[in-house]
């Protein structure tokens, strides 16, 4: 980061997120520019060894991001990947080309990663061979210390007073080859990544906070992968107008057709069948193909063929013993929604009332999140089911017990000691 830079971020970090005061005329935010230019995409093997060599050779932190084409294609996979390094500068690398990023890996695996929202994007550089062992993830970092806005863009221009390009987001990072300016808007999203992270280090230190970001960093990296998801067919948009069990058999089957297809034509599930058609479809549960069509989402666009295979999944879903049909709503795990507390708990319905209470006032005090100072899933099961008695230290082994991390139960124990204590 260059003098000037340093002392626009620190500007900016003291004024809540860089606004200027009202009466003062805002200065023209310039757009970044790439330093070294847009480098050439590495989709060949020999191409991926020079940059396996040229990042070993790097020093510092690496600055990491991916791009993937969600609402396009089946699945949440990488299609290009984005790297920055001192004395290795950026690399634009096709995990198409190159499906195996595991040297890459490899030669990083002792640096710190430095990714924004690394939960979003080490799922799909996990499959690739990526895996971090330690990172800084710019986006929780700024949660931490208190920005308003938490985007890339929103942090750069905030904090480092540069504006990044906009639009390219959400295009179809699967087309190739891949257009200049997608490329450009790819390079530019890792030019700063390191400059960022460095200034809210500062910032972090500064409000005390640093010790806080670390454990969540160290946590993040230390997660393993998320398990398969139970009965995703469950979280289909609209469930909530499916009422009977029937019904959601059809729900079940087309969703798992639709799955299929999806998975085999490798595009996204929506482009094949929309939630809503399953809706409507689970919702009439039609007797015949004539009474398929005539429901929105089936119209005449649709093939025969198309068709048949969706009337097929109903048929199937009619055909069931009630023994095999679904049961309305999902086996918990953990505590009921709290709006039926009341009724089925007033006693633990009190105690989450003064508990919310009390860490959102903490949270408002600290000038972060209240899901960052504690989520309310571990908030809501130590209401639930309360330790035998209401000390600091049975609380403070409940919520490590949840998962939260040492921080957060040195803050949070002794206010929800107190919340349980005093509805007791």
């Amino acid at each position: 980061m260059t003098d000037a830079q340093e002392t626009a971020a620190e500007t900016a970090l003291r004024t809540t997120g860089g606004a200027p005061p009202d009466d003062v005329e805002p200065a023209p935010i310039p757009l970044l520019e790439p330093r070294e230019g847009i480098p050439p995409v590495v989709a060949t093997d020999d191409a991926l060894a020079e940059v396996i060599d040229a990042f070993a050779r790097g020093t510092g932190p690496v600055a990491v991001d991916a791009e993937r084409a969600s609402g396009y294609r089946y699945g949440q996979r990488a299609y290009l990947v984005q790297l920055r390094r001192e004395g290795a500068g950026t690399a634009l690398i096709d995990p198409v080309g190159c499906p195996d990023l595991s040297g890459l890996g490899e030669v990083l695996a002792g640096a710190e990663w430095i990714l924004h929202a690394a939960t979003q994007d080490l799922p799909c550089l996990r499959e690739i061979g990526m895996i971090p062992t330690r990172l800084f993830d710019t986006e929780l970092a700024g949660r931490l210390a208190g920005f308003p806005r938490v985007g890339l863009g929103a942090m750069v221009e905030s904090v480092l007073g540069y504006a990044l390009e906009k639009g390219h987001s959400a295009v179809d990072w699967s087309t190739r080859p891949l257009p200049e300016p997608w490329l450009r808007y790819a390079a530019l999203d890792v030019e700063l990544l390191v400059d960022l992270r460095d200034a809210l280090e500062k910032e972090l230190d500064r409000q005390g906070k640093l010790e806080w970001a670390r454990q969540e960093f160290d946590a993040i990296a230390a997660a393993p992968p998320a398990p398969p998801r139970k009965d995703p067919w469950r979280r289909t948009s609209g469930m909530h107008k499916v009422r009977r069990r029937r019904q959601m058999a059809v729900v079940r089957e087309l969703w798992t057709a639709r799955d299929k297809v999806a998975q085999r034509r490798d595009v996204s599930p929506g482009k094949v069948l929309s939630d809503s058609a399953i809706v409507e479809a689970a919702l009439a549960v039609p007797a015949n193909l004539q009474a398929l069509t005539a429901l929105p989402g089936f119209g005449h666009r649709m093939g025969r063929r198309q068709l048949e295979q969706w009337q097929a999944a109903v048929d199937r879903a009619k055909a069931l013993p009630d023994p095999e049909l679904p049961q309305p709503g999902q086996p918990l795990n953990g505590p009921p929604p709290p709006r039926s507390w009341a009724d089925k708990d007033p006693a633990a319905a009190a105690r989450l009332s003064a508990a919310r209470a009390a860490v959102s006032a903490l949270a408002e005090e600290l000038n972060l999140p209240q899901e960052n100072l504690i989520t309310p899933d571990t908030v809501r099961r130590v209401c639930w089911e309360p330790p035998a008695e209401a000390t600091v230290a049975a609380v403070t082994e409940a919520l490590a017990g949840h998962g939260a991390r040492a921080w957060q139960v040195e803050l949070v124990a002794p206010l929800l000691a107190r919340a349980l204590t005093a509805t007791a």
